[in-house]
């Protein structure tokens, strides 16, 4: 197995999406598994609105999905997705966590188990606790952990969260310079001055 990014965030991170992966260096070729927490019954449009600012391959994910380079699979609603040892994506209706399916910690957490030191996650702006605990385990594993800068996102609740857990362990970064983190040739000059 390659790399894995994985993503989460809730209220206002479309927005920090749209943004971000159109931002993304050419040369990223690792794929993105994305949680995002929509309505059981919404409509999906995320895959459509990442599709017209980027030239990644972008799905909606399915059940053992293969996990290929340059492609960014989004998790439909009402499903949890999870990454495993196999390479592949697999969608659980199990119990809702932290009040949502699909749940930002079980992404995290099974992407953490099957990369290990491969998986990078990302947590951006949204309005609960959900995805701390999955950072956290990415870490733990020897991943890394990214946040979207607190000031810079339209809540900032589950980036803080992220950061209460993590403390130094977590890069802060607004969501250009996170994009440039992202890249393979990263260096890591920004850190926001935290209290």
């Amino acid at each position: 197995m390659n790399d894995l990014i994985v993503i989460g965030g809730s209220a206002g991170a479309i927005e920090a999406l749209l943004a971000l992966v159109p931002a993304l260096p050419d040369d990223v070729v690792t794929p993105i598994a994305i949680a995002l927490h929509l309505g059981a019954n919404q409509r999906n449009l995320v895959p459509e609105l990442l599709r017209k600012v980027t030239r990644r391959t972008v799905v909606e994910a399915e059940d053992k999905q293969l996990i290929e380079p340059r492609f960014i699979y989004v998790a439909p609603p009402n499903y949890h997705l999870l990454v495993e040892r196999t390479g592949t994506l697999a969608l659980s209706v199990d119990d809702v966590v932290n009040f949502s399916r699909p749940s930002i910690d079980v992404l995290f957490e099974s992407a953490a188990d099957a990369y290990r030191t491969r998986c990078t996650g990302v947590l951006l702006s949204g309005a609960n606790e959900d995805g701390a605990r999955g950072l956290q385990r990415i870490a733990d594993a020897g991943g890394r952990a990214y946040v979207q800068a607190p000031a810079s996102a339209c809540q900032p609740t589950m980036p803080d969260a992220g950061l209460r857990r993590l403390g130094p362990r977590a890069r802060v970064f607004p969501i250009p310079e996170l994009a440039q983190a992202l890249g393979p040739s990263a260096t890591f000059s920004y850190r926001e001055d935290r209290p």
